[in-house]
């Protein structure tokens, strides 16, 4: 049988990557608008997960993101079972954009959510729209924030009825500067993992094409007894809280990686040439052994696209490790020591599964 790709599946990287890479260049371009304000780009930020801004006393941070297709999981389990899973998927709206904010030392102020719809008819269902409401103010408290507004536009045949496009945008602060986290990363620093709750609300598009092949869909049982669907809506975690509780003790955080699009390749996302060596692995997951079986999904695929049970990482000196994994754990996640890194050829090793990615594989960041 052949193997299942992201790229296959309709979500290739190698066809966004040139876009994204351009308006880089062009964002670049923009950056002495500001000048007459006082203000100035932090320009190590650009191609960073939040881009920064330098005032005077702090840096100022801004992050977009959006759910993806996730939502179209829980709107097919909203009919299997009359549970809509919306306050999940809104808590993994936020979590997209938060945890990409706390990887430069940013915590989130304000959160605004971008919810358009193919026809407005979609707000009639209150069960639903309830949840998304709950579940977006529950997620901000979680992510020790506030939830400023949004925008909820009607995009009548540019969104197919009866479905929807969530998003948002956060504002952030690093307050006082010594709290950025910048890519410090040194010889011999430990790769602390910090666990996913699952998939997160990366590799959708594939894991719903898998259900789309199994007879029983979304309603398919797991080795552990769980829906294929539930699992798929398993709320992604919110990290904020560890970044503030980790940089609050000092630990010294020399970098932070939200792993999302492009998986275990997100590891090398400095550009220094450095080699990220993983000799251990997280909670193997039964959400993941099961697209890895039934898609079939290779392990180089999975870990190139797929966050594989880690969720979130921090570089950081030998003597800071245990105090990362003691408050990651204070906050409810597991934690563990995973690997090490060292100056050399840019790449990513995982020792267990006998995968390297090479630096060339990750054309952005």
């Amino acid at each position: 049988m052949a193997k299942m790709t992201y790229a296959g599946s309709g979500v290739d990287y190698d066809s966004m990557d040139p876009f994204k890479r351009l308006a880089q260049r062009a964002g670049n371009q923009t950056s002495g608008n500001i000048k007459r304000l006082g203000l100035t780009e932090f320009e190590p930020s650009r191609g960073e997960s939040a881009y920064l801004i330098e005032t005077p006393d702090s840096f100022l941070a801004h992050v977009e993101e959006g759910l993806g297709t996730k939502n179209l999981v829980a709107d097919a389990m909203y009919a299997l079972t009359g549970k809509t899973f919306y306050d999940h998927i809104a808590q993994c709206t936020v979590a997209m954009i938060v945890n990409d904010l706390v990887t430069l030392g940013a915590l989130p102020v304000s959160v605004a959510m971008h919810l358009a719809v193919g026809t407005s008819d979609w707000f009639n269902d209150e069960l639903r729209t309830s949840g998304l409401v709950t579940g977006w103010k529950n997620a901000c408290d979680l992510a020790r924030c506030v939830w400023g507004g949004g925008e909820t536009p009607t995009l009548k045949d540019i969104i197919l009825p009866g479905t929807v496009v969530l998003s948002g945008s956060a504002t952030g602060i690093v307050s006082p500067k010594s709290r950025l986290i910048t890519d410090n990363i040194q010889h011999g620093d430990n790769i602390v993992i910090i666990e996913s709750s699952g998939i997160h609300a990366n590799g959708l598009t594939m894991a719903r094409k898998i259900a789309d092949k199994m007879p029983e869909g979304y309603e398919t049982e797991l080795s552990d007894g769980r829906m294929y669907g539930e699992a798929l809506l398993d709320p992604t975690h919110i990290y904020v809280g560890l970044i503030e509780d980790c940089l609050d003790v000092g630990i010294d955080i020399h970098y932070a990686v939200n792993i999302t699009g492009h998986g275990w390749r997100k590891f090398m996302r400095s550009n220094r040439p450095l080699t990220y060596v993983i000799e251990r692995l997280p909670t193997q997951l039964p959400i993941f052994d099961f697209i890895r079986e039934y898609g079939p999904v290779s392990n180089e695929e999975a870990y190139g696209n797929l966050n594989m049970g880690a969720g979130f990482a921090l570089y950081v000196p030998r003597n800071d490790v245990e105090k990362v994994i003691k408050t990651a754990q204070g906050l409810g996640f597991k934690a563990f020591n995973a690997g090490y890194i060292k100056t050399g050829e840019k790449k990513v090793v995982i020792e267990p599964v006998g995968l390297e990615y090479a630096g060339s594989t990750l054309a952005v960041r």
